[in-house]
């Protein structure tokens, strides 16, 4: 059963990504609670109707729901042992950036305390919490997200991942490295047609189409991970680590740092000297991961 609207929450933390979080709870109707260690970042949200907590305990104290949106897991700990004694029956979802093993370790320590954990991954950037393409990662208790997921609602369309506190977390910093990957891609890239004499501008609509062009592989792509099929359908990687060769040496004409791209060429190099010339990219992944959980 979903919670009512009108319970109150809280939120610890008002970096942007706070402030952001806080803004769309109060823009929704919930009276809100927030505390930061920096007073003065409260202020918009105090005269938007937010009540301003003096300690992390009183905040916690104030809210049947507790979000958390802090540096880093180090931070939210302590913040979180300062409010130790006022957890006992309420919701813990915390967005702090983090990794599996610590969601885990802070779901231990918060269910010890009484309270439910609920760990999460932010899908945006603080300007688009509350709005369309905005989404949230969630898992851990799931009683506590299905009371709670309305409200969760309020800061963008809601994933749930399981019971697993540790999943929200993984599949969060596995999107962000596909983003830095495609980023990382793009500017190494832009530094190339550069040093040649092209305008990034110039250059970044022939990068949309291209790599919007090649999103459209990813389906077949992940079909062929999960199925062990690594068809190369005219590309193989025999071929690829062959030709890879000739970027390396583009960067090296033009001037070009080539460390984004050393791995990759490894990787090709690697895959071929372990017979699997005749396959397809899907079968990097098991250079990178075996079946059995460990690094290949």
């Amino acid at each position: 059963m979903s919670a009512p609207r009108h319970r109150p929450v809280t939120v610890l933390g008002l970096g942007a990504m706070g402030r952001a979080l806080a803004g769309a709870l109060l823009a929704a109707g919930h009276p809100t609670t927030v505390w930061n260690r920096s007073p003065e970042r409260s202020a918009a949200l105090a005269g938007a109707g937010a009540d301003v907590a003096g300690s992390a305990a009183e905040a916690v104290a104030a809210g049947d729901l507790v979000v958390v949106c802090l540096l880093d897991d180090d931070v939210t700990r302590r913040v979180l042992e300062q409010a130790a004694p006022a957890l006992a029956g309420r919701t813990v979802v915390n967005l702090t950036n983090g990794t599996p093993a610590q969601a885990h370790r802070l779901a231990e320590w918060v269910t010890a305390r009484d309270a439910r954990y609920v760990d999460g991954g932010i899908m945006a950037v603080p300007f688009m919490i509350g709005q369309p393409g905005a989404f949230v990662l969630y898992s851990g208790a799931e009683d506590a997200f299905l009371d709670w997921r309305d409200t969760l609602a309020a800061f963008g369309d809601v994933h749930w991942l399981g019971a697993d506190p540790g999943r929200a977390a993984v599949h969060d910093l596995a999107l962000l490295a596909a983003m830095y990957g495609m980023f990382g891609g793009f500017l190494h890239a832009t530094a190339m047609v550069r040093a040649a004499g092209t305008p990034a501008g110039q250059f970044a609509p022939m990068v949309t189409g291209w790599l919007t062009a090649m999103l459209g592989e990813l389906p077949a792509l992940a079909a062929a991970v999960d199925s062990g099929e690594h068809d190369a359908d005219g590309s193989s990687l025999r071929m690829q680590a062959a030709s890879f060769g000739n970027l390396l040496a583009a960067c090296r004409d033009l001037g070009v740092d080539a460390g984004l791209m050393r791995p990759v060429r490894d990787l090709l190099d690697e895959a071929v000297a372990r017979g699997h010339g005749e396959e397809g990219l899907s079968a990097l992944v098991g250079l990178l991961h075996d079946d059995a959980g460990r690094p290949a």
